[in-house]
Formats: structure tokens, sequence, C-alpha cells
């Protein structure tokens, strides 16, 4: 980016896209300030929990494909810095009862862009990983160098180091509205922070602050996890034995992954559960999710029958209509970018994320379309997985 000075920009909203976004403006010489509301990566936000996928497999969808391969190489940066892990490289393996076009999509987009990809068949599947029974199932897709985040660890190491770096860490914000230009965010305590432009990234907070604009395109909907003990001296659930994995299943997604740091195996259904507020939805896993999740787990997963539950999280996802990302300049404020719509497949672009909404502030980077507020609707019909 080239900026030609040095400006006064507020981040609101320390998720994985704020806070990378917070890094590269950082990086690039402005004074940045970063603002949450309950701590980076909390407990209530679409960036909290233990883990998240990183893939380049995306169908046709080239756009994602390089911006999580562009991104790996960052996230391998912090884990190096990070003192804990935060990517876990135990790859990641994705599959399905047909070759449909999302599969040969992703064969085509990875060719296209030089990129390595390794096509599998049930009986190659079966012997790379054994504790996955894959009856019904023709055809995989792994990519070795792909795996696990640790999400809310890595949210919060990425924020200690912008702090560290000179950038200004507070609490809580409420945005006073303007037809123009916005001048200033006032904390919860009172306080009024001045800048010369702004990005908010606040995931399903996003329609409350700016509901005129986006109360009707960003949905957040109820998502729940669950995690299982795995069978004592069992070494097969580790991720130096098993990858994280999605099973398709004819577009009903079910995804998982290994026993990270012994907290568990991790399995979830993605799909999108009921609409909610973030503030007052019931966090508690509901009997009807742990039973769809378990019969699952136990007709993929024999060696995992009957294992006790060990933990389960319930947050949201936070998506536009069609699920791609919304990064652009608010409609009526020139100096405000509206960052979101990343849940469900996001959290693994920050790092492209943030160097593209840093760039987009400051109209130094092309617009890209998919990316605009003009392509999000107001009916929910998810096409990017």
């Amino acid at each position: 980016m080239a900026q030609g000075k040095s400006e006064r920009v507020i981040v609101v909203g320390a998720g994985v896209f704020g806070a990378w976004t917070a890094h590269h403006l950082q990086n690039a010489g402005h004074k940045v300030t970063l603002i949450d509301a309950w701590g980076a990566s909390h407990s209530r936000a679409s960036s909290g929990g233990e883990s998240r996928l990183t893939r380049a497999g995306y169908g046709k969808d080239a756009i994602y494909t390089r911006f999580a391969t562009e991104s790996l190489g960052q996230w391998q940066a912090l884990s190096a810095v990070s003192g804990l892990p935060i990517l876990i490289p135990c790859g990641v393996v994705f599959f399905s009862a047909v070759e449909d076009d999302y599969f040969r999509g992703s064969i085509d987009v990875h060719k296209q862009l030089g990129l390595s990809i390794e096509q599998m068949d049930r009986a190659a599947m079966q012997r790379r990983f054994p504790m996955i029974d894959f009856e019904g199932i023709e055809i995989g897709l792994f990519e070795p160098k792909f795996g696990a985040l640790m999400a809310r660890r890595s949210v919060q190491t990425l924020v200690d180091r912008f702090v560290r770096a000179g950038g200004e860490y507070r609490g809580q914000a409420k945005p006073i509205q303007g037809d123009e230009t916005l001048k200033t965010v006032i904390l919860q305590s009172g306080e009024k922070l001045s800048a010369d432009r702004f990005v908010f990234a606040l995931g399903p907070w996003l329609p409350k602050i700016f509901p005129d604009v986006l109360g009707k395109k960003i949905f957040a909907t109820r998502q729940e996890v669950f995690y299982f003990a795995k069978p004592a001296g069992d070494k097969s659930y580790s991720p130096e034995a098993m990858a994280g994995w999605a099973d398709f299943n004819a577009g009903d997604i079910f995804y998982g992954f290994p026993d990270l740091e012994n907290r568990g195996v991790k399995f979830a259904h993605d799909q999108h559960g009921i609409l909610i507020d973030p503030d007052t939805q019931d966090r508690r896993p509901t009997q009807a999710a742990l039973n769809e999740v378990v019969a699952f787990r136990d007709r993929r997963f024999p060696g995992l029958r009957g294992a006790p539950l060990t933990g389960a999280e319930v947050c949201q996802y936070e998506n536009s209509s069609n699920g791609d990302f919304l990064i652009d300049i608010h409609p009526s404020m020139p100096n405000v970018l509206l960052l979101g719509g990343g849940s469900g497949h996001g959290f693994k672009h920050g790092p492209e994320v943030g160097r593209y909404a840093a760039a987009r502030l400051f109209g130094a980077v092309k617009e890209e379309p998919r990316f605009s507020l003009a392509t999000k609707g107001e009916t929910q019909h998810r096409e990017v997985h």
C-alpha cells in the first residue's frame, strides 16, 4: 500500500478480520487503534472457540483458493513466533459420494494456479485414514500443507503483537453516525476517540450498528459443535495420524478435527441454524443437535461409538446473503469500511482479508465486485462453502 502519509485509523472489532486489518494498517505506517467490546476473540464472537479448518479447495471459486493459499504463509509465520502452535499442519481431506462440480472445480482451479492437491479414491482414503469409514464415498481431495488453526489463540497472539509493536487497544465503542464523514467513536466510558478513517469488523453485530445499510443483508445463525473423548491410548485420532475433514454428503456437510491438544475429537454440522441475536441467544447446546452429530459420528467413525461427550460450544455464523465476504466502503460515509460476512469459511482467509481491507480503505486496490455491498441481497442463500 502506498498511501503517502500516516493517518489515524480506528478498527472496531478485534476478531480475525479486524485484528489482521489492524496488523496490515500498522505495517503500512498508520496510527491504529483497535477496539473490541469484550476482548479479542471472546466467547460470543464468531472468531472465538478452539479451532478452524484451513484449506484451499473451493470449487470454481478461485478467489478464495488464492486468498487461502496466500494466507497460509502468514499463518505459518505467526505460528512460528507464538510460543504455542497456531497452525497444526495435519492436512485436510474432504470427500463425497459423487465427483460433482465442486470437486471438479477444485481440481481445475488448483491446476490453473499451479497448486498441488491430491485426488484420492475410496481405497486410497481408507488406507490413509483408517479411523474413518468411507462407505459410499467415491472421491476425496487431500491438501497436506493445510490443517487446523487454533482460533482464539491466533487472534489473541496477533492482537498482543499489534500492541507490542505500538498499536493501541481499547474497550467497547459505540459509533456516532454521520451523513457524510464519520469523525468520532465513543467508548462505553463516554470517552470520544477521533480518527481519519474507520473499519467496522463487527461480525454478527454489524446489522445492529448499521441497521439501515446492513440490517437485512447480514445473517447471524446458531451453530453447535461437540467434542468427544478418544479411546484411552488410541493415537489414531491425533493430528499426526488424522486430518481435518469434511464430508460433503450431497451438500449436507459435516466436518471435524482430530484431537487437538487433548481437547477431544471435534464434530460439527455445517448448516444454517435459526436466526439469532448474538447478545441474547441461548448458549446451551440442544439434545437434538447432539443426537444428529452422534448419529453421523457412529456411522462414519465407528471407533468412536459410545465415546463420551467432553464438551460443546454454541456460537454463530455471520454470513452475507450468498456467502461472499463484505469488504466495501459505507455508501454515505466514504471514510468508513464495512468488513464482515465471513463465518463458516472466513477464518482461514484472515491474513489476506486484512491486507485487502487495509488497501481498500485507502483506495489502493482494485475493487473486487464479489465483496461489494451491491451484490448482497436480503434472502439467505449461501453459495460459497
